[in-house]
C-alpha cells in the first residue's frame, strides 16, 4: 500500500517536469478569466473572497475589543502568512500582505520559484503584468488604483523568502523554515488537488500542511470543483482530483480543521476556455483545531 502511494505521488511529480509558467499564466490569468470589468469573472471572485477573509473580521475585532477588551477568536491575523504552492502567481497574498508582518511563498517547482523571484527582485522578465491585480485589490481596500505602487512595495517588503515545498511529505518545508510555534495563517490556491493522485492523497496533504500551522491558526483554501485535468503548458495535460463540496468539507474535518465558511463559484460557459474541465471553484475558510 505504501509503495502504491509513493508511485502515485512520483507519477504526479513527473507530470510537472514540463510545466510552463508562461503558458499557465496566459491560460488562467488573462481575460476572460481575469476580466476586472466583469463581476462574474473568476479572478475578481477569488480576490474578493481573500479580501473579505483578511478584512471582514478586523472590523468585528475592533468592535469586540472596544466592547469587551477580548481577543476575537475568528481573527485572521498574526505575524507570519505562508502561501502553500504559490505556483507562478502572486494574487493570493495581495490582501494578506497588509495584515501580516511576514509572507513566505513556496512551490515545488524551481521554474515557478524563479518566476516569483523575477517579480520580487523587480528585475523584469515576468510572464504576467500584475499591475491590474494590484490596482483591483487597492479598489477593494477602498484605496485609489494609483496606490498600486505602494502595495507592490509593501508586498516586496514583507515577502521574506521563496522556498521549495513538498506537500506529500509529513514535513513539507525544511525544519528551520518556520518558527517552532508555526505559521499564523496558510493560504493555498489550486495546489493540493492538482498535485495529488487521488482523494486520499489530497486529504493527507491537508494534514501535512496543517503541521505548519499553529493551533487556532487559519487556512484559506481555494480549489477546483469537478476538475479532472488542466493544461500546464502546450500538450502538458495534468490530472486533478475531481472534488465536490462534500469531499472538501470531509477532508478538512478529517485533517483537523474546523470549517468556518465555504463559498462556491460556478464557471460561466465562456470561462470554460478549453484549458481544463473545471466546473466550479470553492473558497474555504477554516481554523486548525
Amino acid at each position: 500500500m505504501e509503495e502504491k502511494k509513493e508511485n502515485g505521488v512520483a507519477a504526479m511529480a513527473a507530470c510537472y517536469q514540463r510545466f510552463d509558467p508562461a503558458a499557465y499564466l496566459q491560460y488562467n490569468y488573462t481575460p476572460p478569466r481575469a476580466d476586472f470589468d466583469r463581476k462574474d469573472s473568476i479572478v475578481p471572485w477569488k480576490l474578493a473572497c481573500l479580501h473579505r477573509a483578511f478584512n471582514e473580521v478586523h472590523s468585528l475585532l475592533l468592535r469586540v475589543l472596544l466592547l469587551f477588551s477580548l481577543l476575537f477568536p475568528g481573527d485572521v491575523s498574526g505575524e507570519l502568512l505562508v502561501d502553500i504552492g504559490s505556483g507562478p502567481t502572486l494574487y493570493q497574498v495581495l490582501s494578506g500582505c497588509e495584515v501580516f508582518d511576514k509572507v513566505l511563498l513556496t512551490d515545488f517547482l524551481e521554474v515557478n520559484r524563479q518566476e516569483l523571484r523575477h517579480w520580487l527582485q523587480d528585475e523584469g522578465g515576468c510572464n504576467l503584468d500584475w499591475t491590474p491585480y494590484l490596482q483591483h485589490v487597492c479598489k477593494l481596500e477602498g484605496r485609489r488604483p494609483s496606490d498600486w505602487t505602494k502595495k507592490a512595495a509593501k508586498l516586496r517588503q514583507v515577502i521574506t523568502d521563496i522556498l521549495p515545498i513538498d506537500v506529500h511529505r509529513p514535513q513539507p518545508l525544511a525544519r528551520d523554515a518556520l518558527p517552532s510555534v508555526g505559521a499564523d495563517c496558510l493560504v493555498s490556491c489550486f495546489c493540493l488537488e492538482s498535485v495529488s493522485p487521488d482523494l486520499a492523497a489530497f486529504t493527507r496533504a491537508l494534514g501535512h500542511i496543517g503541521r505548519l500551522l499553529r493551533p487556532g491558526g487559519h487556512l484559506l483554501l481555494i480549489g477546483a470543483l469537478g476538475e479532472s485535468y488542466y493544461f500546464g503548458g502546450p500538450g502538458v495535460k495534468i490530472p486533478v482530483v475531481p472534488l465536490n463540496e462534500a469531499q472538501v468539507c470531509d477532508s478538512l474535518k478529517e485533517s483537523g480543521y474546523t470549517l468556518i465558511r465555504l463559498e462556491v463559484y460556478t464557471l460561466p460557459q465562456d470561462m470554460r476556455v478549453g484549458v481544463d474541465d473545471v466546473t466550479g471553484v470553492f473558497f474555504a475558510k477554516a481554523r486548525k483545531d
